[in-house]
């Protein structure tokens, strides 16, 4: 267990008085290191949450630059920050959270390239990317990498959010689904609008977010009923929360009995900007 400091003591004390965290579940998360895809709606709270938390080193994985329109709902920009990039923007606001962590920005898009060499630096991975090719990307990247994959999305007043990690097996070989065994593949283009065609409501943002980060610092820690093999959707307008039970498809392309997708070659090619709107 790390050899906490004076500060680090008084910091976290709240986490360390909790029976289930302690000191070793603090320890586990000052070790732990998550990546964050897209510093936008969604991972603008998850990354203040994380940095507050105490997760030793965080990701961060955005091509974008501040704008005033995302200000509306992207809390860890400000308004003098317009124009900076949203890595450093939000390196900015979580090392002013908490000096003490370690911020590693992607000033990237990620795609088939560059996936698989980023996500297997971390031991787990928050996606707030605002599009469908992206999502699939990553859910295909964390499986074939072995990592667990906490996911959520908005759009106006609605939410959802559900961990997979179906590369982890119980002792009787089943596992978890993936996002592919609930949504096995996208939508026609302009069947779903994008947050910037439709709207979303910016607390919604906040409420996935810190949902997100909660599911994030239960894996890490080991602590409570993981979010694996349920989804939970959010309706903001009627405050309506739906936890269903999702099962692993048998015939998921990826991990199925019989998977097609053994690499990340279906995805090249594919030009899908992460963008940060997922808000």
């Amino acid at each position: 267990m790390t050899d906490f400091t004076d500060d680090q003591v008084e910091r976290y004390a709240r986490h360390i008085l909790l029976k289930e965290v302690g000191g070793v579940g603090q320890s586990k998360l000052m070790d732990a290191k998550v990546l964050v895809v897209g510093a936008g709606g969604l991972g603008s709270p998850a990354i203040l949450y994380l940095a507050a938390a105490g997760v030793g080193t965080i990701g961060i994985v955005d091509a974008d630059i501040v704008d005033l329109s995302n200000l509306q709902r992207q809390i860890a920009h400000t308004t003098d920050r317009i124009g900076m990039s949203k890595v450093e923007s939000a390196k900015t606001a979580a090392k002013a959270i908490n000096p003490d962590i370690n911020i590693v920005t992607h000033e990237t898009r990620i795609d088939a390239s560059n996936a698989l060499e980023m996500i297997s630096d971390y031991d787990i991975v928050a996606d707030g990317s605002d599009n469908f090719e992206t999502r699939f990307l990553i859910n295909d990247a964390c499986y074939l990498a072995k990592k667990t994959l906490v996911s959520a999305a908005i759009l106006r007043f609605d939410g959802q959010i559900a961990t997979y990690k179906a590369h982890v097996h119980n002792d009787d070989g089943s596992h978890g689904p993936c996002y592919r065994c609930i949504f096995p593949e996208a939508p026609p283009p302009g069947q779903v609008p994008s947050c910037a065609e439709a709207g979303v409501l910016g607390a919604l943002c906040g409420m996935m977010g810190s949902l997100q980060t909660t599911e994030i610092l239960k894996e890490i820690m080991g602590i409570g009923d993981s979010l694996s093999g349920s989804l939970i959707v959010v309706d903001g307008l009627s405050t309506d929360f739906r936890k269903i039970k999702v099962k692993p498809d048998p015939a998921c392309a990826l991990c199925g009995e019989h998977p097609s997708i053994t690499d990340l070659s279906i995805h090249e090619g594919a030009d899908a900007p992460v963008c940060a709107v997922n808000g």
